[in-house]
């Protein structure tokens, strides 16, 4: 939950974005996630669709006659929201590890080769040996918060932030398609080629982003994934 938010009067966290939108704000991940679980499991009246983001959630709707009604559902609903976010975040930090974490959807598998030109810096970093990075980002079953920055390139989180480094001080001019980097707290896979300022820990040999494919993106916003040492399977 970001700070402020837990007292803040939830009509006030609701602003139009236009006559067919709503911008749900403030909000910490884990009230995001929460939000999204919710709105796609019991979907309300009148919601066109749930376009998750780093700390807001847009509402897009069906005509901008159900704009008060969405947002009377969701002043009812946030409180709740609140209040399970708050739950998630007083857990231990073994929560989301592969033998804790209980995913509704089978996660995608990503194979991935450690060898990343960063993996011993972000070691470095977070105080641990490789060995113990790779193990851990192995060892946690992520999920999308959201995508951007480029189509297919999704913003993974875990629920204990043990992986959290900051972005590199410089930008790399280019990172190759299937990179698998960390920074901010996120993981994420390079869809293709492009600059970047994540650390760079390793890389896959799968295809993240086919225009040729339905749907071309193999991460989805709300989807689980898993990642394993493709030199130890």
């Amino acid at each position: 939950m970001t700070e402020g938010s837990e007292k803040a009067d939830p009509d006030r966290l609701i602003r139009a974005a236009g006559d067919r939108a709503l911008l749900v704000t403030p909000l910490g991940r884990a009230e995001v996630a929460e939000l999204v679980d919710a709105m796609r499991a019991h979907p309300l009246g009148g919601v066109e669709d749930v376009l998750p983001a780093a700390e807001t959630v847009l509402v897009t709707l069906l005509s901008a006659e159900h704009a008060e009604s969405v947002r009377r559902a969701l002043v009812t609903l946030l409180p709740a929201v609140q209040e399970s976010a708050a739950v998630a975040n007083s857990g231990s930090v073994s929560r989301g590890t592969l033998s804790d974490n209980d995913s509704p959807d089978d996660p995608l598998v990503i194979p991935v080769h450690y060898d990343g030109a960063d993996l011993a810096e972000v070691a470095g970093l977070l105080g641990m040996s490789a060995a113990d990075v790779v193990a851990t980002h192995t060892g946690t079953v992520w999920r999308c918060a959201f995508v951007g920055f480029a189509p297919g390139f999704g913003y993974l989180a875990s629920p204990d932030d043990r992986l959290t480094v900051p972005r590199r001080p410089q930008s790399r001019t280019t990172i190759p398609a299937g990179a698998v980097a960390l920074a901010g707290g996120y993981t994420a896979v390079y869809p293709r080629g492009t600059p970047g300022g994540w650390h760079l820990i390793g890389r896959t040999e799968l295809t993240m982003w086919d225009v040729d494919r339905d749907p071309p993106a193999l991460i989805h916003a709300g989807g689980f994934v898993r990642f394993v040492d493709a030199d130890r399977s």
